[in-house]
């Protein structure tokens, strides 16, 4: 039996997911979460053989969930399930080795037989996606600038991102500047949006 945590913030895409998956006679839905966490506390509970992770769901993403199980060595396997065929996404999915890289407008049938082929040492990813590896655009974001977009984008202002950074005002307006720069755009707004759409924050 293979047993199955999926993390999915749109309820009726998950409830979905939970009956169609269920009706199948070699797997079984252990946990079902709408938000990161919650995920996180389902897949340390159940030990799943797979987990189905969204990448933008609440509070972990799926990507951050991914990178926390690659820590720890836990041998669930990982599969992503995402609206987005973003290169910067999947080129972190693949740095971190996941077994399955899928769109959310596949056909049911083609995420079960997914979920069989991750099981018996496979990797799969959507055909759609396979063409976004070779369009692949560098990141030119250093760290700390990825650090700083990403706090800027969830609304925080200068000087609460110099606090939690321990930075200086000056210092966290120098980062700023500089990833606007790099990123080509005129402003912090553009550059979050930017940064975001191409998959780096």
């Amino acid at each position: 039996m293979i047993r199955v945590v999926i993390a999915e913030d749109q309820k009726l895409l998950r409830e979905a997911l939970t009956s169609l998956l269920s009706l199948e006679d070699d797997i079984e839905v252990v946990g079902v979460a709408a938000d990161g966490q919650s995920a996180w506390e389902a897949i340390q509970q159940h030990e799943p053989d797979v987990c189905l992770l969204d990448i933008e769901i609440p509070v972990l993403t799926g990507l951050e969930i991914a990178k926390k199980l690659r820590a720890l060595r836990c041998s669930s396997k990982i599969m992503i399930v995402t609206t987005y065929a973003r290169p910067g996404f999947l080129q972190q999915a693949m740095d971190l080795k996941v077994e399955g890289y899928l769109l959310k407008d596949e056909p049911i049938d083609f995420l079960i037989e997914s979920i069989r082929k991750v099981m018996a040492g496979e990797r799969v990813i959507s055909m759609d996606l396979a063409a976004a590896l070779f369009l692949k655009e560098e990141n030119p974001l250093t760290e700390r600038e990825t650090d700083v977009l990403r706090m800027a984008q969830e609304g925080l202002t200068t000087k609460e991102i110099a606090k939690s950074l321990f930075l200086t005002d000056g210092t966290v307006r120098n980062y700023l500047s500089l990833a606007i720069q790099k990123l080509e755009v005129e402003t912090r707004q553009q550059a979050t949006e930017k940064a975001h759409e191409r998959g780096w924050i």
